[in-house]
């Protein structure tokens, strides 16, 4: 029910955003990806594209760092502010993700081999969760997967309202790619 109230309420902000991103380059307004979900079950996130068209092909599946050459100045905006996650609501009001939770990671990313994916992979991934929030965007996986695990085992409805309050206070000041360890 709060994925289709969000998804009415940023409607306006998406159109916007779809006509940036095209106006830009003139590619896909979204980016498809494969991600691991609850019970390392996959599926197709989606979000607003923010990085030049073909950009994973050229460059290969990585994670964007600060001033990427790989991301537009749309895509920067859109990223500060996680605007870009947006279509996530879609995500959420299929099932696939809920708002607080581990990061859903991309099924290129890691395989079910590694430490803790399936202890991690016990919940729903998240629009916004305790890695993304509280960890440096240069963390490694295995420091990422430590806050993830830690949520997974100590979860509160208090906490996941903090997160999704933290989230929203740097998605206001448009900190997502410039944060820096703790808020």
């Amino acid at each position: 029910m709060l994925a289709s109230l969000g998804i009415i309420l940023f409607g306006l902000l998406a159109v916007l955003f779809t006509f940036l991103v095209k106006l830009e380059d003139a590619g896909p307004i979204f980016y498809f990806q494969e991600r691991w979900g609850r019970a390392g079950r996959k599926f197709k996130a989606y979000k607003f594209r923010t990085m030049v068209a073909g950009a994973d092909r050229k460059w290969g599946l990585k994670p964007a760092k600060e001033n990427d050459e790989r991301v537009t100045r749309v895509g920067r905006f859109l990223r500060a502010t996680a605007m870009d996650e947006l279509p996530q609501l879609i995500n959420i009001w299929k099932g696939d993700m809920s708002f607080v939770g581990p990061r859903a990671l991309a099924a290129g990313e890691l395989s079910p081999s590694f430490p803790g994916f399936y202890e991690r992979h016990k919940i729903q991934p998240g629009l916004t969760g305790p890695a993304q929030v509280y960890a440096p965007r240069d963390a490694s996986l295995e420091e990422k997967f430590r806050y993830d695990l830690d949520y997974i085992q100590n979860r509160t409805f208090g906490g996941d309202l903090g997160l999704l309050f933290l989230s929203v206070w740097i998605t206001l000041r448009g900190k997502w790619e410039s944060r820096e360890k703790k808020i």
